[in-house]
Order: C-alpha cells, then structure tokens, then sequence
C-alpha cells in the first residue's frame, strides 16, 4: 500500500509538473508568432520597389526607403567580417593548439568570455572613448570597429571548440610524416574543422546583424547615401530606432520594413549554420 501511495503521489506530480512544462512552452510559443504575426503583417506593407531604390526620406516626405540604409548596413558587416574572421579564427587556434594551458591562453579565454558576456553598449561607449571622440566624427569604420569586437569572442570559441573536436590521431599523423605543426593546424586541423567554424562565422555576422547601441555612438546614421565609411554612415538598426520613436507614419512604416528585413537575415543565417553544423556532425 506504501509503495503504491509513493507512485500515485509521484504520477501527479509528474502529470503537473509537464502539464506547467508544457503550459510554458505554449506561452512562449504563443508570444512569439504573435511578434512574428506583427512583425511580418507591418512589414511586408511597407516592403516594394521603393523600399529598396530610394534613400531615406525628410521628416513628413511620403516618398522614401531604406536603399541608403540597406547599403550602409552591408558595407559596415561586411568590414567587421574582414576584421573579425582572421582575427578570431588565428586566436582560436592558438588556444586550441598552441596554448597547452599557460597563463596567457587562460587569460586570452577569460578576456574572451568577459567580452561575451559585456552588453553591446558598452562595446560602443568603449569604441567612442578610444576613437570616435579623438577624431571628433562619427563613421562607418567605427561602427565596424564596434561589431569587430563583439564577433570576435563568438568566432574564437566556435574556433576553439570545434578544433578541439579533431580527433588527437589525425595530427599525429600529419607529424609522423615530418609536417611542422604550423601547417598540421592550417591544412590539417583546420580544414577537417572548416564547416564548424564556417558555422562560427555565420553566427558571428547573424549576432551584430542587428545590433543597434554599438551602431549609436560609432557610426550613427545618414540621411544620404554615401560610399565613404569615414563619416556618419546610414545602417538599418539605428534607421529603425530612430524611425520607430518618431511621428510620421511613413517612417514608422519603414520602421517595420526595416525590421522585418533584419529578421529575414538573421533567420537565413541560422539556417546556414544549423546546416553546416549538422554536416560537421555526420562528416
């Protein structure tokens, strides 16, 4: 009678305790294809032939779209891309296959989840103090400067892990036939481990993709379009921002068009990643 007292009493607690687990997912499920439900209705409105050809429109002007935006946002990644890539992937392999436990790739490491960890903004309050404010302009490179520093940890860890992934056999190997160990981590290492960080990277630009507090004391915003990354430079998160506080409705409008567009990004870049990742998996 014990026994079936203890499995009755522990049934129902089980019963409740995936009925709340459950309950929870659908909530948050819930709230999230609500978001979603918002997000695509307000933006697919404002998304046509303009939204892509035409700059950023005047206070009050019924005409305009995100071109100058769209262009700023894909030059400004595209320089944190080159800053971070090489930067993050050569510091990961140091701590994969160099370090060996010393007290400098223990504090490269820890700097490195510090850096993880530190909000964006204050990426960007950092980058205004040692940059921004010693040549007295906003800019592009800035802003890049910026989003280097957050992509950065993400693409050294991915680096790191991945690495360590390889199995101890496959360098052995290599040095067995006299390869020196600097090009067993490039051609060897490396390679075996190319879709994890390939997947590091993608994660990387889908994280500063939107990021909008670095953006406001770096780059800042423009309302023209401009080539040149050394002046305030137009981008899609601080269009946004800016757009979403004021109160015209075709910016509000734009707003949504704008953030849809992000969410669209963000979305296919996870997709690639997940896609590599799992081929890395079975590879």
């Amino acid at each position: 009678m014990m026994d079936l007292a203890i499995y009755k009493r522990r049934k129902t607690k089980n019963i409740i305790g995936l009925f709340l687990s459950n309950f929870a997912m659908l909530l948050g499920i819930a709230a999230l294809l609500s978001i979603l439900f918002v997000l695509f209705y307000n933006g697919f409105a404002a998304i046509d032939f303009n939204f892509f050809v035409n700059s950023t429109p005047a206070a009050g002007s019924p005409n305009g779209g995100l071109a100058n935006a769209i262009i700023g946002s894909l030059m400004i990644v595209g320089i944190t891309t080159l800053l971070s890539t090489p930067a993050g992937i050569l510091a990961g392999i140091y701590l994969s296959e160099y370090s060996g436990g010393n007290i400098f790739g223990s504090i490269t490491r820890f700097i490195s989840d510090i850096m993880l960890s530190a909000p964006s903004i204050v990426i960007g309050l950092f980058v205004y103090a040692v940059y921004v404010s010693k040549v007295r302009h906003y800019s592009g490179y800035a802003g890049a400067f910026a989003l280097s520093l957050i992509a950065i940890p993400v693409i050294l860890r991915t680096t790191e892990n991945m690495l360590r992934l390889i199995p101890v056999q496959l360098r052995e190997a290599a040095f067995a036939l006299g390869a020196p160990k600097w090009k067993v981590s490039i051609n060897i290492v490396l390679r075996a481990a190319r879709n994890g960080v390939l997947t590091g990277l993608l994660l990387a630009i889908a994280r500063v993709s939107g990021e909008t507090a670095p953006l406001l004391f770096t780059a800042l915003s423009n309302q023209y379009f401009t080539s040149s990354l050394n002046k305030p430079t137009a981008n899609l998160p601080v269009v946004i921002y800016q757009f979403a506080l004021s109160p015209y409705k075709n910016w509000i409008s734009l707003a949504w068009g704008g953030a849809l567009l992000i969410t669209l990004t963000v979305l296919l870049l996870n997709i690639i990643a997940r896609v590599f990742l799992k081929e890395n998996k079975t590879a």
